[in-house]
């Protein structure tokens, strides 16, 4: 929702402005400039990325229209599955949780937070991590290796899109200057017509330069700055599972695991102590 608003108020403002200035809305209405800005860009996007990039840019980009998922909701449902999850494993041992990590998707721990059970690689690294604790052949230097890897891995993985959108989003005013380079040798060519002709055809060459650098700075630098920022949340939120699946593997009790994962939490989406002890004295009772 506020990617939209922030573009509707970068496009009023910079097309409210020309208009005070008594500009003709028609004259930045140049589908040719639209053509090889766009083509040049979907171009540079498809030459210099897989396609699983370009269709994780697909995604990224639908994602930015949803709220953030990390909030503090988030948080608290992870908070208390961690702590489910501990317990049961503290009074069954880590057998008893062996049907939960295999099949995750009929876990009746699982499916009751749903913002957690949706979350495909939350799952994957809580449920692998705990696989490799059942075998108890990992030491924790080692399990911590392990986490810190699959982590960097994925947020590589992620960050492959924004860096793409900021790639071509610095490609885009050259791409206008390309357009503008275009629209003056057209207008070369018509160098002995009426001054009006002359003045349109070096009207709409502009247009290109303009649109490249408005959306280089307006549109493709903050989209991808956005999902920068909602990639680090997701980073945020895995460490969390992370900083708790290490304490409880030296043999901290649940607890204080989750409380070391609480204390991970950034500070505007995190839960007081005394808001923790309420959700695990429910999940006790």
């Amino acid at each position: 929702m506020f990617v939209i608003i922030g573009l509707v108020i970068v496009f009023g403002a910079v097309i409210g402005g020309y208009v005070m200035h008594h500009g003709e809305i028609a004259v930045l209405i140049q589908p040719n400039e639209f053509v090889i800005l766009g083509g040049a860009a979907l171009g540079t996007l498809i030459i210099a990325n897989p396609p699983s990039v370009l269709k994780a840019c697909v995604t990224q980009m639908l994602g930015l229209l949803k709220p953030n998922p990390y909030g503090a909701k988030a948080y608290a449902e992870l908070l208390q599955v961690l702590y489910e999850v501990f317990q049961k494993a503290r009074k069954d041992g880590l057998v008893g949780l062996e049907s939960h990590i295999e099949e995750p998707e009929k876990s009746d721990i699982f499916t009751k937070y749903p913002s957690f059970a949706g979350n495909h690689h939350a799952v994957s690294l809580l449920c692998d991590t705990l696989k490799v604790l059942l075998t108890g052949t990992v030491e924790d230097h080692n399990l911590a290796e392990i986490l810190d890897v699959d982590l960097e891995k994925h947020h590589h993985e992620g960050m492959l899109v924004p860096h793409a959108i900021t790639t071509v989003g610095d490609a885009m005013p050259g791409f206008g200057i390309v357009a503008a380079v275009l629209g003056v040798i057209i207008t070369m060519g018509s160098i002995g017509g009426a001054a009006s002709e002359i003045g349109e055809k070096v009207a709409a060459a502009l247009v290109g330069t303009f649109l490249g650098i408005l959306l280089a700075y307006g549109v493709f630098g903050p989209l991808a700055k956005a999902m920068e920022t909602r990639l680090h949340a997701e980073h945020d939120y895995m460490l969390c599972i992370r900083t708790a699946l290490l304490s409880f593997a030296r043999g901290d009790a649940p607890m204080t695991a989750v409380e070391f994962s609480r204390r991970n939490i950034e500070p505007h989406e995190r839960p007081s102590f005394a808001e923790l002890e309420e959700m695990t004295r429910k999940k006790a009772a």
